[in-house]
């Protein structure tokens, strides 16, 4: 009896771990509303299945990152020159007449 509850334990806990590492980002967030809404603590749930805001999704609040508004601020080294430079483009497609 006991051996058959751990191994339902390693088993959900193995699930938890595919859904968390490989699911879409929009489908954890799904799973982390939908598991609060029952009663888990959205907090713990976000932890666990990483829907917190990190570096590389653009949310521009620590300026770290060249995602989002820390790139316009001129100062790094990426940045277009104030004087109008041109770009530099690189065409893909060249149609032939």
């Amino acid at each position: 009896m006991w051996q058959e509850a751990v191994v339902a334990m390693l088993v959900a806990a193995a699930a938890l771990h595919a859904a968390a590492r490989y699911l879409p980002a929009a489908w954890r967030q799904q799973v982390v509303y939908a598991l609060s809404r029952k009663g888990f603590r959205q907090e713990r749930l976000a932890r666990v299945f990483n829907t917190q805001s990190s570096c590389g999704d653009g949310c521009s609040s620590c300026g770290s990152c060249e995602s989002g508004n820390a790139g316009t601020s001129g100062d790094t080294p990426n940045a277009p020159a104030a004087h109008g430079a041109p770009r530099r483009v690189i065409r893909l497609h060249i149609r032939k007449t």
